[in-house]
C-alpha cells in the first residue's frame, strides 16, 4: 500500500491508501462515527447482515477473479441468523476477498474498496453515505488537476527541450563560409557549385564520404535545405548571365545560402513553439 491520504466527512477524518492502484476507505475510521470506543463492533454487526454478505460476494465474483465462492456459499446461507457472526478477517481467510483488507500497526484497521465504503457509509446513514461520496470525489479532482498540471509541464519541458534539440541540429545545417582564396581551387560542375555553396561539398565528396548511402546528397537533405538549393538555382542563372566567373559565384551564393538558412531556421523554430 502507498502513503495514506485523508478526507475530512462531517467533522471525522477518514483515511483513504492505495492497494493495486486502487482507493480503499478506513471502514474503521467510518465506523468511529458511529461507535468511537469500539469501531471493530460497528464493522462485525454490518457484515452479519445478509444483504451485507450478499454484496460482498457479488463485488468479489465481479472483480475478483481469485474469489473463492465455495467457502462463501455457507457464509451466505448463515447469514442473517442470530448466532451467525463475520469479522473482516474471517472474511478475508474463508473467500480470498480483494475488496476488503487489513492494515496493521500505525493508522491499521479494516479498508475497502470504495464501492463497499460506500455501502458500509449507507448503512451508517445515508447523509453519511452523500457526504463521504461528495469529500471523495474532491480528493480524486484534486489529485486529477495536481496530475494535470504535472502533465503539463512535462509536456512543456519536453517541448522545450525539443526545440532546443532540433535548433541545435539546425544550427549544424547553416553552411561554413567559402573563402576567396579556397573558391579560387575550385572546378566543377554547375551542380556542384550549389553543392559546394550550401553543403560546402562536392557531389562526389559526398559519396566518398557516405558510401553507406543511397541515392545523393540532396536525397538527404532537410526541406529547408531543398528550399534554398531551389533558390540558389534561380539565382545562379542570374549570375550566370551576369558573367560572373565560377569562382564569384560560389561567394556569392554561399552568403545568399548562409543568410537563406539562417531565416528559414528561426521561422520553423518560431512555428514549431507556437504549435
Amino acid at each position: 500500500m502507498s502513503k495514506k491520504k485523508s478526507i475530512i466527512v462531517k467533522d471525522n477524518n477518514i483515511s483513504i491508501l492505495k492497494k493495486s492502484g486502487l482507493d480503499y476507505i478506513s471502514l474503521t475510521d467510518i465506523a468511529k462515527t458511529k461507535n468511537p470506543e469500539e469501531p471493530k463492533d460497528v464493522v462485525k454487526n454490518w457484515m452479519r447482515n445478509r444483504s451485507t454478505v450478499e454484496f460482498l460476494g457479488l463485488w468479489e465474483k465481479i472483480n475478483n477473479p481469485k474469489f473463492n465462492g465455495v467457502e462463501f456459499d455457507p457464509l451466505y446461507e448463515d447469514s442473517g441468523k442470530n448466532s451467525f457472526t463475520l469479522s473482516p478477517t474471517k472474511w478475508i481467510n474463508n473467500t480470498n476477498s480483494t475488496g476488503i483488507v487489513l492494515k496493521t500497526g500505525r493508522g491499521g484497521g479494516t479498508y475497502a474498496h470504495k464501492d463497499i465504503a460506500f455501502e458500509f457509509g449507507s448503512w451508517i446513514s445515508a447523509e453519511f453515505k452523500l457526504y463521504l461520496i461528495k469529500e471523495f470525489q474532491r480528493l480524486k479532482n484534486d489529485e486529477n488537476d495536481r496530475l494535470k498540471l504535472d502533465w503539463n509541464l512535462q509536456r512543456t519541458l519536453s517541448k522545450v527541450n525539443y526545440t532546443i534539440h532540433t535548433d541545435a541540429i539546425k544550427e549544424m545545417l547553416i553552411p561554413e563560409v567559402v573563402a576567396s582564396k579556397t573558391a579560387s581551387f575550385i572546378y566543377a560542375s554547375e551542380a556542384d557549385i550549389l553543392n559546394i555553396a550550401l553543403y560546402g561539398i562536392t557531389a562526389k565528396q559526398w559519396r566518398e564520404n557516405n558510401p553507406q548511402e543511397e541515392g545523393n546528397i540532396r536525397d538527404v537533405s532537410t526541406i529547408e535545405q531543398l528550399v534554398v538549393l531551389s533558390n540558389l538555382e534561380s539565382i545562379n542563372s542570374v549570375l550566370i548571365h551576369q558573367e560572373l566567373s565560377q569562382q564569384e559565384r560560389i561567394i556569392q551564393l554561399n552568403k545568399i545560402a548562409i543568410t537563406q538558412m539562417k531565416s528559414l531556421i528561426k521561422h520553423t523554430s518560431l512555428k514549431g513553439i507556437q504549435h
